[in-house]
């Protein structure tokens, strides 16, 4: 009997998938049985998640709420699979267990967009994170321009916003701030900008 795709394809377990990621030097996704390593991110998308998160640190310090990096996985729950995915940015406000290696329950979601990464990131990633009960926003933050497109949760379901130029701010009522674009964008330099200065 010939073996279809659907039955050579070996699905790995939640539990060995977080087992390997413990030891693992190379961090991972996992969408329903599948990983798959997270792709490197050139200095530019590292400069923009480290604004963000340090902008929001300052921002939120001696509130109730937690902010991780990259290197904090979120869980999502789906109907039909689990999902683990590594945000560049959580603020969650009832965060799991210490012993977890994942959190369940974000507020804030924010992702870098990057050529290689934004179908993932518009696409897939966007479904399985406004799928979360906990979410009030998903922010996208552009890599080669200043805008943030925001996915904000209303009575209506969850509503796109967006916000261009380093003068606007990002209003996350939310969480109690509004992040401007030009902290977010602070020593970045875009490709236009790098063009011009290489062109004199």
């Amino acid at each position: 009997m010939k073996m279809t795709a659907a039955k050579r394809l070996k699905l790995v377990s939640v539990e060995d998938y977080l087992a390997g990621e413990l030891e693992s030097p190379t961090k991972h996704e996992f969408f329903g049985g599948r990983v798959y390593a997270i792709a490197w991110a050139p200095d530019v998308h590292k400069r923009i998640a480290s604004n963000t998160l340090i902008g929001l640190s300052s921002r939120l310090r001696g509130r109730p709420c937690h902010l991780y990096s990259s290197d904090t996985k979120i869980r999502i729950r789906l109907p039909t699979d689990f999902r683990f995915y590594y945000p560049d940015v959580s603020v969650v406000y009832r965060p799991n267990d210490p012993a977890d290696p994942f959190q369940d329950a974000p507020v804030v979601l924010v992702e870098v967009l990057s050529r290689g990464t934004r179908w993932i990131d518009e696409g897939e990633k966007k479904d399985a994170y406004l799928a979360i009960p906990s979410l009030a926003v998903y922010l996208l933050v552009e890599q080669e321009y200043p805008a943030v497109v925001a996915f904000r949760r209303t009575e209506q379901g969850f509503v796109r916003e967006v916000y261009e130029g380093l003068d606007a701010v990002v209003p996350l009522s939310e969480v109690k701030t509004a992040p401007p674009l030009r902290e977010i964008y602070e020593a970045v330099q875009f490709i236009a900008e790098k063009a011009r200065n290489e062109e004199v």
